[in-house]
């Protein structure tokens, strides 16, 4: 594929503390200096700042965002800035993930279950083939972008690259296909499958798109063409194209056999370990189940939990990281961490708060020496942030002309007739209303009572499918919805110009989503108005309430605790 370089696309031009921010990023970034904060109050327009700053420095980025939600709303912006670039979205796969277990007491071995998401799976085989075949990618990722993956150079070098007037045996590519880990079919081709007619050869890439033929001619590749995989239609012919595997652990055919004997050399030094100490079960369990993935191994090139015998796979030594997405990136591309004082701690723990998990983590040290120049973008960077940068960039003017909401604090008695008023008025000017809670049990509650009260209403958490979440936000701006009650995916980085009222429920409790930080940002997702004079602003408060409220049961007013200051 040609390289296109990074072109922004957009009708805006740099106004207000922008310019000189810009500048000022630029300038750090081209003479080599670590860590660059850009502490911007919301609105002022980071993203698209951001974006000016990519366009001049012309290099692949990695944008790591807090959460899924946020991930998502900022990789729909980037794409609307870049639309002639690839601006990928890499999160987490999993719907549902259960770990192994064993039961030694009663001899019951669980087996790891997860569920995967199908379209976050094609999303992330999207992103690393555009790392592989071009340099205008912007990858907008969650933390799962420090999440163990195979190595980028076997990923690249076991892809089959096909040339129209080339000479290729049909059994080869057919070879090759099934090193790849792609499945063969004679029916409907799914993705990550291939089918055979002939001298007809079908492939529907693990990234998705269009299906890929190869029309042979004895060994001469013909004609490679390009079809819609619903109609099957021809959308176009290529000259030349590359096929990456269907999976990202990927080993090549003569590393396989040295793999498996340490593997096996390993087993057997665990075996022994268990017999000395007379553990009889966990030995034959451990040898059984070891002994069926290496049989899987050999014969289908894969199991179940492969990436537990990554470490063999890659070749790596004992205690070396494995590869990551951040090692599918050249060695100039440029990090973004935004809403850095809740991503930076998010990388941070995942050593601290689940030891378990460490063998297919990084550990932060690990991740800080292969951070090349990161920008930290955020209201309220943090400590670790701002002891380290080399430029703290401020941006307080909006360009836009707009202020802060005003904020105003209301007793819990009769908190629920309060905020149901609040919601209608809303509701009559034509605006949206955000409401956050404490808990997941909270918002479903409030959720059910105000929808019984005929007032449309949907709860977002943590429990609602990834792709959901966008859907939601959508039919909130839409009208659809007219209040969406949440807890913490509702608080940095989101943008929903229709909102004009946030309820926050308990907001005189201490805690993690009632901090000075956490407020601040809560506040951010309000639309603000624009400056009047002080004779034609409303009263204090009418447009921006903190109701402290707490609220339980669904069909019924949640009750009212005593007020809080």
């Amino acid at each position: 594929m040609p390289e296109s370089p990074f072109r922004l696309v957009s009708d805006f031009s740099p106004a207000g503390d922008q310019p000189p921010a810009i500048d000022s990023l630029i300038d750090g970034l081209l003479r080599d200096e670590r860590h660059l904060v850009l502490r911007g109050a919301t609105g002022t327009g980071k993203t698209f700042m951001l974006s000016c700053v990519i366009q001049e420095v012309q290099r692949p980025t990695l944008l790591l965002a807090p959460n899924k939600t946020l991930a998502e709303q900022l990789c729909a912006e980037f794409r609307e800035f870049f639309p002639g670039n690839a601006v990928c979205y890499f999160v987490s796969y999993y719907d549902y993930y259960q770990p192994e277990a064993y039961i030694v007491q009663t001899d019951t071995y669980i087996e790891k279950d997860t569920s995967r998401n199908e379209d976050i799976d094609r999303l992330r085989h999207e992103t690393t083939v555009a790392l592989s075949s071009r340099r205008d990618v912007i990858v907008v990722a969650s933390v799962s972008c420090i999440y163990g993956m195979g190595r980028p150079e076997d990923y690249q070098n076991i892809s089959l690259h096909l040339r129209a007037g080339s000479e290729m045996d049909r059994d080869d590519i057919l070879r090759r296909l099934v090193d790849m880990q792609y499945l063969r079919t004679n029916n409907y081709l799914a993705r990550g499958q291939f089918r055979v007619r002939g001298d007809v050869v079908e492939v529907l890439p693990a990234s998705g798109g269009s299906v890929i033929r190869v029309e042979l001619f004895g060994d001469e590749v013909e004609r490679i063409r390009l079809l819609d995989p619903l109609t099957g239609e021809i959308t176009g012919d290529e000259a030349e194209l590359s096929i990456f595997p269907a999976e990202h652990y990927v080993t090549p055919e003569e590393r396989v056999e040295e793999a498996l004997a340490g593997i096996e050399a390993e087993m057997l030094e665990r075996v022994e370990y268990f017999r000395q100490r007379e553990r009889w079960i966990e030995a034959q369990r451990i040898e059984q189940r070891t002994r069926y993935d290496m049989e899987m191994i050999r014969e289908v090139g894969s199991c179940q939990g492969i990436e537990n015998y990554s470490r063999w796979l890659d070749g790596r030594q004992p205690g070396e990281p494995p590869c990551t997405l951040l090692d599918y990136f050249p060695d100039d591309f440029l990090l973004v961490i935004d809403e850095s004082h809740i991503a930076t701690p998010q990388v941070r723990s995942q050593l601290a708060g689940d030891r378990s998990r460490k063998d297919n983590l990084v550990e932060f040290e690990e991740f800080e020496a292969r951070m090349p120049q990161p920008i930290y973008s955020s209201a309220t960077p943090g400590s670790y942030e701002t002891a380290r940068a080399s430029r703290d960039i401020e941006v307080v003017v909006r360009p836009t002309g707009l202020i802060d909401p005003e904020v105003t604090v209301r007793p819990t008695k009769g908190q629920i007739d309060d905020l149901n008023a609040e919601i209608r008025a809303n509701i009559d000017r034509g605006e949206r209303t955000l409401v956050l809670t404490l808990t997941q049990r909270q918002a479903e509650d409030l959720a059910a009572y105000l929808d019984h009260l005929r007032i449309k209403t949907h709860y977002l958490h943590a429990q609602v499918d990834t792709l959901d979440r966008s859907s939601l936000l959508r039919d909130l701006r839409l009208g659809t919805v007219d209040v969406i009650v949440g807890i913490n995916l509702l608080r940095e980085g989101l943008d929903l110009p229709e909102v004009s009222l946030i309820a926050i429920l308990d907001a005189d409790r201490a805690g993690f989503l009632r901090s000075e930080t956490s407020l601040i940002q809560i506040i951010g997702r309000r639309r603000p108005r624009r400056c009047r004079p002080p004779s034609t602003r409303r009263r204090a408060g009418a447009r921006s309430r903190w109701p402290t409220t707490r609220s339980t049961g669904s069909r019924r007013r949640p009750s009212a605790r005593p007020s809080a200051t």
